[in-house]
């Protein structure tokens, strides 16, 4: 199975969807979106449309950003970045640091 179809799978699956849910959420009948699981290969806007139904966005990434992009979603950004601000401070004041003191001298 294509990694796509594998993706489109397993969101499906976390937001508890059935294939038939999808006729309300992206307009597309249960044999068409069991279609698009199986045997794949739809064309851009049904993906879009799957995509929409999925709460999702369909995007471009850069095989050189892959692994970084992969780490935000998995939750493990940390090991491939540094943060810019402790995650304790932001949680007490998440605007600290972003503006500068403005005097009007």
């Amino acid at each position: 199975m294509h990694p796509l179809l594998k993706q489109i799978k397993a969101r499906r699956l976390a937001l508890k969807l059935k294939q038939s849910d999808m006729l309300l959420r992206a307009g597309l009948s249960r044999q068409q979106y069991q279609q698009i699981e199986s045997k794949g290969n739809p064309r851009l806007n049904t993906l879009e449309l799957v995509a929409d139904g999925l709460d999702s966005e369909l995007l471009l990434i850069p095989n050189d950003k892959l692994k970084a992009v992969q780490a935000i979603l998995d939750g493990t950004a940390y090991e491939y970045s540094t943060p810019l601000t402790d995650p304790i401070e932001v949680e007490e004041d998440p605007w600290k640091g972003l503006l500068e003191d403005v005097s009007d001298d």
